[in-house]
């Protein structure tokens, strides 16, 4: 589990690309989770090592094209994946899921969500997410 092999016959890991979405912080109060890009990159992340893939990148991301190269640089189709926590982080992420989806599909690289439910967030937690988003400069890493 969490290999494939590559065309040579050799075991390669999975190696997985986390997507989440570039939400600003304004809409903290409103969705948490969705502003909150370091839960969405943890849950991609747990998925990932309950079964075993490697999280070769993160992204975070607004509104991004189907086809823009941040997407694609250094996919192997049918090796690699696209991991997101839910199909509303992927519609906020993408300008286009039906687009991303099938260029997927015509390029054999799976897309998957998470689909567990999302943290609920009470004012501590919210207070964390703004000091850590809004503070990046100044050395504070969000504990």
């Amino acid at each position: 589990m969490g290999q494939l092999r590559g065309a040579f016959g050799a075991l390669m890991p999975v190696r997985v690309t986390a997507i989440a979405s570039l939400t600003p912080l304004e809409e903290l109060e409103a969705d948490p989770f969705l502003v909150d890009s370091r839960s969405q990159h943890a849950m991609c992340a747990r998925w990932a090592a309950e079964r075993g893939y490697v999280v070769a990148r993160e992204l975070l991301v607004g509104g991004l094209r189907f086809d823009h190269c941040a997407l694609w640089d250094g996919v192997r189709p049918g090796e690699d994946l696209f991991v997101a926590p839910s199909l509303r982080v992927l519609r906020r992420a993408l300008s286009s899921v039906e687009e991303f989806t099938a260029e997927c599909a015509r390029r054999g690289v799976r897309v998957e969500t998470v689909g567990r439910a999302e943290p609920s967030y009470d004012a501590h937690m919210k207070a964390r997410v703004h000091r850590r988003l809004s503070m990046p400069t100044a050395g504070y890493d969000g504990r």
